[in-house]
C-alpha cells in the first residue's frame, strides 16, 4: 500500500530560524529519487539546493514559492511505495530524516558508489543509480475544465537560465506574468518584472495626473507602499540594530598619502606573476590590514556577554562587504593571515565575483573577524561603518583622489585617500584602535613597510 513520509524544512547550519521557498524543482505527482534538486531555498544569507530525501512519487508540495517557512516546518509529502495498493484510509505520514548539510546552490554532489544506501552523506541522504524518471500527471489535473485552481499549483514554466536570472534580480518568479509561448516565462518578462518592483520604482512618485504604479504593494489608493522585508534586508536590519545597541562604537580616521600604492598596483598589473588576478588598491589596504592585526592582534577579537569573556581568535577570516543584487552581504576570506599577496588577490577576486554572481556558499558568510567596506568606488570619502555582530573592528576605505599634499617640503599633486576605523569600545580602547588605523595608513603609505612587518 502506499506508505508518505513528511520532508520537514532542514536546519541550513546558519544559525537561522527560517527560509524562503524560492523555486520547486519536481511537481506533484512527479518520481523522484535521492539526491536529485528537490528545492531551492533562500536563508537571509545564500541561496542553498536541497536534494530530494527519498525515492518515491511526490504526493504533495506543502509549501508554496515564495512562501516563508520556518525550520521543521512539512514542506512535502512523499509517497516511497507509489506501486501499493491505495487503503480506504489513508495511512500516517512519517517523518524524512533531517538533512545534515544542504547542497550548494549548484547541484547535489555525484554520487560516490552505485551501491550505497540512502544514508546522510555530507551533501545530500546517499546515492541511488539510475535515472530519474518522471510519472505522467493525472489527466484530470490537465484538463482546461478543471479549472485554474489545479494547473496552478505546478511550477512555473521558465528555463533554467531565466530562474537563475530571477534570483539574481531578486523576483519571486511565481509573480511574473509570461509572455511565452504555451505561458513560459521570458528573460524579457523578468527583466520587466525586476524593473516593476525595485526599490527605485516602488518609491518613485507619480505626478498628481498620473496614475500609480500596478505593483501589487500600493496601499492607501496608491499614496504609499508597503514591502516585506525578508531575506538578505531583513537579516541585515536585524544584525544593524543589534550591533548599534549592544557595541559602543568609536570610530577614528586618518588621511593619508597612497601615492606609492597606486605606484605599487601599476607594477603589479605589468607584473607578469600577477596577470591572472585582478590588482587594485583594495587589495594593498587588504594586505596592510593584516599585517597591522599582526602587530595588534587584540584587535582581532570578540566579546562574549553571556559568559563575559573576551575571545582572541588565532586566525583571521578577513570580511569584504560587497553590494550584490539580494542586498548588502559580507564574505570572507578565511585564514587570510596565511595567504602571500597573489594568493590573496585570487580570493579577492574568488569571492567578489561570486558575491556578485548570487553564488556565495553559506560557509563564506559566517566566522568573520575583521572587515573592509570599500566605499570609494561610490566617491565616498569615508564614513563611520557599523560592526558587524561578533567582531571587534570594520575598516572603511574612502575614495582615492589626487589632491595637493606637502610633500619633501613641497606642495605636489599626490594620491591621497581616507581611512576609518570603527571599532568595539568596551574591549578596544583609543589608543589600540588608532595604532591598528596607523599602521595600516602606514603601509598604504609606504608598501615596503610590509616587507618589515611580514
Amino acid at each position: 500500500m502506499p506508505s508518505y513520509e513528511i520532508f520537514h524544512m532542514p536546519d541550513a547550519g546558519e544559525g537561522l530560524t527560517e527560509a524562503d521557498v524560492v523555486t520547486w524543482r519536481v511537481a506533484e505527482g512527479d518520481t523522484v529519487e535521492v539526491n536529485q534538486p528537490l528545492v531551492e531555498i533562500e536563508t537571509a544569507k545564500s541561496l542553498v539546493e536541497l536534494p530530494c530525501p527519498v525515492d518515491g512519487v511526490v504526493h504533495r508540495l506543502l509549501a508554496a514559492e515564495g512562501d516563508t517557512v520556518e525550520v521543521g516546518a512539512p514542506i512535502a509529502e512523499f509517497d516511497v511505495d507509489p506501486g501499493g495498493a491505495a487503503p480506504d484510509d489513508a495511512p500516517v505520514a512519517q517523518e524524512v530524516p533531517e538533512l545534515e548539510t544542504p547542497a550548494p546552490t549548484e547541484a547535489a554532489a555525484p554520487a560516490s558508489s552505485p551501491d550505497e544506501g540512502s544514508g546522510a552523506v555530507l551533501v545530500g541522504y546517499g546515492v541511488k543509480a539510475g535515472a530519474a524518471r518522471r510519472r505522467p500527471r493525472a489527466a484530470e489535473a490537465l484538463d482546461p475544465i478543471g479549472g485554474a485552481d489545479e494547473v496552478s499549483e505546478y511550477p512555473v514554466l521558465a528555463k533554467p537560465p531565466v530562474r537563475k536570472l530571477a534570483r539574481e534580480l531578486g523576483v519571486e518568479i511565481t509573480t511574473v506574468t509570461p509572455t511565452g509561448p504555451g505561458g513560459l516565462v521570458t528573460r524579457e518578462d523578468v527583466e520587466q518584472a525586476a524593473k516593476a518592483t525595485s526599490a527605485r520604482t516602488l518609491a518613485t512618485y507619480a505626478g498628481d495626473d498620473q496614475p500609480w504604479l500596478e505593483s501589487g504593494y500600493s496601499t492607501d489608493g496608491g499614496r504609499s507602499t508597503r514591502v516585506p522585508v525578508k531575506s538578505v534586508r531583513k537579516r541585515t536590519a536585524e544584525a544593524m540594530v543589534s550591533s548599534a545597541f549592544t557595541a559602543p562604537h568609536v570610530t577614528v580616521f586618518h588621511t593619508a598619502d597612497v601615492t606609492e600604492t597606486m605606484n605599487l598596483v601599476q607594477r603589479l598589473k605589468a607584473d607578469r606573476d600577477f596577470r591572472d588576478v585582478k590588482v587594485t588598491p583594495l587589495l594593498i589596504v587588504a594586505k596592510a590590514l593584516l599585517l597591522a592585526v599582526r602587530r595588534h592582534p587584540e584587535i582581532n577579537a570578540s566579546w562574549d556577554d553571556q559568559a563575559q569573556e573576551i575571545v582572541y581568535k588565532h586566525f583571521v577570516n578577513l570580511g569584504i562587504a560587497a553590494s550584490t543584487p539580494r542586498g548588502l552581504l559580507v564574505p570572507h576570506i578565511k585564514d587570510a593571515h596565511r595567504l602571500p599577496l597573489h594568493e590573496l588577490a585570487v580570493e579577492l577576486g574568488a569571492l567578489t565575483e561570486a558575491a556578485r554572481a548570487n553564488r556565495t556558499p553559506p560557509a563564506s558568510l559566517t566566522g568573520g573577524t575583521i572587515t573592509i567596506t570599500n566605499v570609494g568606488p561610490l566617491g565616498i570619502d569615508t564614513g563611520t561603518p557599523i560592526l558587524n555582530p561578533g567582531e571587534a573592528a570594520i575598516l572603511a576605505f574612502g575614495a582615492i583622489r589626487e589632491q595637493p599634499w606637502v610633500h619633501e617640503g613641497e606642495i605636489k599633486v599626490r594620491w591621497v585617500t581616507q581611512l576609518a576605523l570603527s571599532f568595539d569600545h568596551r574591549f578596544v580602547d583609543g589608543e589600540l584602535g588608532a595604532r591598528v588605523l596607523a599602521d595600516t595608513a602606514r603601509v598604504m603609505t609606504d608598501p615596503g613597510q610590509g616587507l618589515v612587518w611580514a
